[in-house]
């Protein structure tokens, strides 16, 4: 299975914060061919193993996170099901959002939301209230009760696929896109005769507040980290973005970030010539795992490597397959060039 494909697939699970397990039973299953053991913990991370065979070898980190925005459903009146929010949602993109509500087996619906024929002006320029949302799945207030228990998860129903000659568009693509870089990255440097110990974690609930990577950098304890995350790409209509679809690996650069490893990535990059950019990162926490794992017990090493996207945290995400494979070269070069 390519990149390509394996990305599309993990992108096609449906995973909301907390209720990830799809995600995490199939990818711990299609990595256990390359590794010495998968382990999933009480979050429902996963973690992958290989092992150098060398006494007292470092352990380096590969992380990305498997979880996507999404809703949790917290009751019906009129056959109406009533939700909240997991995790970053605009609100201004809800009305007429078509969804799957995750009961056994899923039913399909939409987020309710009035004509404009009947809303004023001042109405029609204003997202919908929280309060206010909810998804009608056809049904009577008595079969609703019956079929969608209250803490049901939802998640768009949106495909994902080609857009043009070179970028895939879809739901979920932050941050499936990046666990399948590891992913393949982990299945490619089992292969070969490693000097370093390699985690491949697929973390659980980073949309809402990096819990899963704090859990598992614990319990693991690496050295050294690289995290996989995307990042804003320019687009016409927004702001001022450094990094572009198509211009290969955003590299970022600031406190949460190991000056050392961030310098070494971009010599790599630049000797390999393989397509990278620079992403200021200011502050402390970049908003990623990164900011979890970094601090775990007395300190990780921590790289951060994101790939550029644009309509982040939306159901038509967009990212450059070539960007993607940049990232996964770096990745493997990094990787196979440590010495311990």
């Amino acid at each position: 299975m390519d990149l390509t494909e394996l990305t599309v697939t993990l992108a096609g699970l449906a995973g909301p914060s907390g209720f990830e397990g799809p995600v995490g039973e199939y990818a711990a299953a299609w990595l256990a061919p390359f590794a010495d053991e998968v382990k999933r913990d009480v979050l429902g991370n996963v973690m992958a193993f290989k092992r150098c065979g060398a006494a007292g070898a470092k352990t380096v980190m590969l992380a990305a996170h498997i979880d996507e925005i999404g809703f949790v459903v917290t009751g019906a009146a009129n056959g109406f099901l009533s939700i909240d929010t997991l995790g970053g949602v605009d609100l201004r993109m809800l009305p007429a959002r078509e969804v799957m509500v995750l009961t056994d087996p899923p039913l399909f619906g939409v987020i309710d939301t009035m004509p404009p024929h009947v809303l004023s002006e001042a109405e029609q320029g204003r997202a919908i209230e929280k309060k206010k949302l909810c998804i009608d799945v056809g049904l009577s207030q008595e079969e609703a009760v019956r079929r969608v228990p209250i803490g049901t998860p939802v998640v768009y129903a949106a495909a994902c696929g080609p857009l043009g000659e070179d970028k895939l568009c879809g739901k979920a693509l932050d941050d499936r896109s990046c666990a399948a870089i590891i992913m393949q990255a982990f299945a490619a440097l089992s292969e070969k005769d490693l000097n370093v110990d390699l985690c491949c974690l697929l973390s659980t609930q980073e949309e809402v507040g990096m819990r899963g990577a704090a859990v598992a950098a614990n319990a693991v304890g690496p050295d050294a980290a690289i995290v996989v995350d995307v990042t804003h790409a320019k687009t016409p209509d927004g702001p001022e973005a450094p990094c572009q679809c198509g211009k290969g690996a955003a590299i970022g650069i600031g406190p949460n970030m190991n000056p050392a490893l961030t310098r070494e990535l971009r010599r790599l990059a630049e000797e390999k010539a393989i397509a990278f950019q620079l992403e200021a990162v200011p502050g402390g926490h970049s908003g990623t795992d990164a900011a979890a794992i970094q601090i775990a017990r007395e300190g990780v090493a921590t790289a951060l490597i994101s790939l550029p996207m644009k309509y982040m945290h939306t159901p038509v995400e967009v990212v450059s397959l070539a960007d993607m494979q940049a990232v996964l070269a770096l990745i493997v070069a990094y990787i196979e060039g440590l010495e311990g």
